[in-house]
């Protein structure tokens, strides 16, 4: 596809070029969980700002959600796959893993619950000795396993196949059996008022369960978390004792101030 500031094309077939762009936009950022300006200037041969203003215009039309350096999908129903959501800010979930992991002494008894961020903390968290880990994600339960040093116990429930996730009533009703020095929670959304949101109503039960259940409640989220809606609200920052992102919005810093949450970011530590 030629550059679309070609003067000789009429503005019809540059209309066209453009609605064409966007709708492929749309569907590399469905697949890929996250584009970048920089990528998909090179898929199109387009220049940089041309994409800026694609973007612009997608979350305009609530196609897309701008974030730092390109866009995620827009949808407030339906999560982003979970493979997907493994590659979206790789590093600053590592980063985000280490500094929620030096929160957790020795021989502490810990939640760990689904999500990316969390199987992050839990490799940050393998060479803690002593810990007791109670765990309704299986990936984290199979990264621990391997170690000596840790006790894990998995709770029961359905396996959700996306994620291997355990979710619902019994799985809730598992984790209320327990009162451990820590829960380590991730999340699919957080809104401007501080709430925390997700999308599947099973996963929100349990997520509630483990908060409820904890002498300490951390939460673990990147940036990109901030544009992102979900439908069903967790809990707010003031159910949380600690807050640990990259890098957060001066209203979501006055928030934990607020209500007393601790908020850690590892972009200022950089």
């Amino acid at each position: 596809m030629s550059v679309d500031t070609d003067p000789a094309r009429t503005a019809e077939a540059k209309a066209k070029d453009v609605g064409l762009r966007h709708a492929a936009i749309v569907t590399l950022a469905r697949e890929e969980g996250r584009v970048s300006v920089d990528g998909l200037a090179n898929h199109f041969g387009v220049t940089p700002q041309t994409i800026r203003k694609d973007l612009n215009e997608l979350a305009a039309q609530r196609k897309v959600t701008r974030v730092h350096g390109g866009a995620i999908p827009a949808s407030g129903t339906v999560n982003v796959e979970y493979d997907k959501r493994r590659l979206i800010a790789m590093e600053q979930k590592a980063q985000i893993g280490v500094e929620a992991a030096a929160l957790i002494p020795a021989e502490a008894s810990v939640f760990l619950s689904i999500g990316t961020t969390s199987e992050a903390v839990s490799a940050a968290l393998t060479d803690h000795p002593g810990l007791l880990v109670v765990t309704n994600n299986l990936n984290v339960a199979s990264r621990l396993r391997p170690s000596a040093q840790h006790e894990v116990i998995v709770a029961g429930g359905v396996v959700r196949p996306t994620d291997g996730g355990i979710v619902g009533a019994s799985t809730a009703d598992f984790l209320r059996q327990f009162r451990v020095d820590y829960a380590l929670v991730g999340t699919s959304a957080i809104d401007a008022d501080g709430g925390i949101y997700d999308f599947d109503l099973r996963e929100v039960n349990v997520l509630r369960a483990i908060i409820e259940n904890a002498r300490a409640a951390i939460l673990v989220a990147d940036s990109t978390k901030f544009a992102r809606r979900a439908p069903i609200r967790v809990a707010g920052l003031a159910d949380f004792d600690v807050f640990v992102t990259d890098e957060a919005p001066v209203s979501i810093a006055q928030l934990c101030r607020a209500c007393r949450c601790e908020l850690i970011q590892t972009k200022a530590s950089d």
